[in-house]
């Protein structure tokens, strides 16, 4: 989907499987209220006027087709975030129109992480912030097996579903 800029926050170094035209920057320490956090200073950093969207890496069935509409330029007037609520409770995706890390940090820091409740506390956050948050539809992350075998059906087409598919059918895997 088009983008001024693609940034990958990442402990470690990125290998063959990333795509040209991204940028890498080393994950911050802390938890993952903090990491989310500096993600989005970091954006604000590299581009103080452009809108910032976070999603996680545990949503491999996702598409662009899935974003193009909602975060298109004439979907973006009155709307100060985008909020992608995840099954388990939680959330694939964050963005805010006008990322600054002050902002990133009173709506983040001290959420309770992967929890049921992770997205209701993060949704309380924006609503006490005064942002008109757009609702992304819900989709499943993976977190565990039964999430893997599930995306994977939801979007057998592509490499995460055939990966799978060929642990499973490895001689000895237990299916």
């Amino acid at each position: 989907m088009p983008a001024g800029r693609r940034l990958l926050v990442l402990e470690g170094e990125p290998g063959g499987w990333l795509p040209p035209g991204w940028e890498v920057v080393p994950q911050c320490a802390g938890g993952l209220d903090e990491r989310l956090a500096a993600a989005f200073a970091h954006a604000a950093r590299v581009a103080p006027r452009a809108p910032a969207l976070l999603v996680g890496m545990d949503t491999p069935q996702l598409d662009a087709a899935a974003l193009a509409e909602p975060l298109s330029a004439a979907r973006r007037p009155g709307v100060d975030a985008w909020y992608g609520p995840a099954a388990d409770g939680g959330f694939w995706a964050l963005g805010l129109a006008r990322p600054t890390g002050r902002l990133a940090r009173r709506l983040l820091l001290d959420v309770p992480m992967s929890t049921p409740d992770t997205g209701r506390a993060l949704l309380d956050r924006l609503s006490a912030a005064g942002l008109t948050v757009h609702h992304l539809d819900r989709a499943t992350d993976v977190d565990t097996i039964l999430d893997a075998r599930r995306v994977a059906a939801e979007a057998p087409q592509t490499a995460f579903a055939a990966c799978l598919r060929s642990i499973d059918a490895a001689p000895g895997t237990a299916g």
